[in-house]
Formats: structure tokens, sequence, C-alpha cells
């Protein structure tokens, strides 16, 4: 019986590896945890090629959705946004403009994205000139203008 066993990991199993990693565990781990609850295969010659093709089809895939989001980032750094709200004497708002708002401010301008994306640490309360993060991917950040004014 070998003393190791290699296997083709096909989910991300913690301390042991990411997906498409080649592992070597002990037979027994291999034959009773990760083969039958699918989080891994054997290390065929077949699972190897098939899993490197997945891999190569997912990084093709995060790449072209990085640029897209990045041309996205582009459009909204470059959007002025002007939300009309009521507001008091001292300017101060009557509620206040949350994302929702903001979302639907920047789609009647043209451009479409997840709602969830906007990142306020709290609502815009006050009139003006606020700046508004918007985190498309982990490491594509937009900053969007959003300009409060009195209806």
């Amino acid at each position: 019986m070998p003393t190791n066993l290699q296997v083709v990991l096909t989910h991300d199993v913690d301390k042991l590896g990411k997906s498409g990693e080649l592992v070597k565990v002990r037979p027994g781990f291999a034959r009773n945890y990760l083969i039958p609850r699918g989080l891994a295969v054997a290390a065929t010659a077949a699972a190897v090629s098939r899993i490197a093709h997945e891999k190569a089809v997912a990084l093709a895939k995060a790449e072209k959705l990085k640029k897209e989001m990045k041309d996205l980032a582009d459009k909204l750094s470059s959007l002025q946004i002007r939300i009309a709200v009521a507001a008091g004497e001292d300017d101060r708002l009557f509620g206040s403009v949350t994302a929702k708002d903001v979302h639907a401010a920047v789609k009647a301008k043209g451009v479409d994205f997840d709602r969830k994306k906007i990142v306020l640490g709290e609502p815009l309360k006050s009139l003006g000139t606020h700046e508004v993060t918007v985190k498309l991917l982990s490491d594509v950040v937009a900053t969007l203008k959003v300009e409060l004014v009195k209806k």
C-alpha cells in the first residue's frame, strides 16, 4: 500500500490546497473523505489535463471580467451625478440619499451595474459634492462624484 496518494482537488479544502492543485495525501483520507464528498479526484493523466483546461478557461473569463470592470470604472469615474433633494433652511436634507438613490441616478445616465457594489459609510445627509466609492471587483474601485442640490 502506498504511503501517499496523489489527488487533484476539485474544490478548495482548508489546510490542504485550492481547487485544481495536485496534492499528496494519505490513502485513507482520499478514499474516505476527499473522493466520496467530491472534493478531489484521483490524479490520472485525464483528470490533470481536464483540471488544467478548466483553470485556463477560468483564468480567461477572469481576465475578460476584469477588463470589463476597468472600463466600467473609467465610465463611472468620469460621471458627474446631480441629485435634487428636498432640504431645509440650514441646508440639511429631509431624509437622506442612499445607495439606491445613487444607483437610480447613475442608471438614468445610461450606466448600469449591481447596486450592492456601491459603498457608502453612511447615507448622505447634506448638500454639496460627495465622493462615493463603487467597488466593482476586489482590485477594481471607481470613485463617483455625487452632487446634492436643493429642489
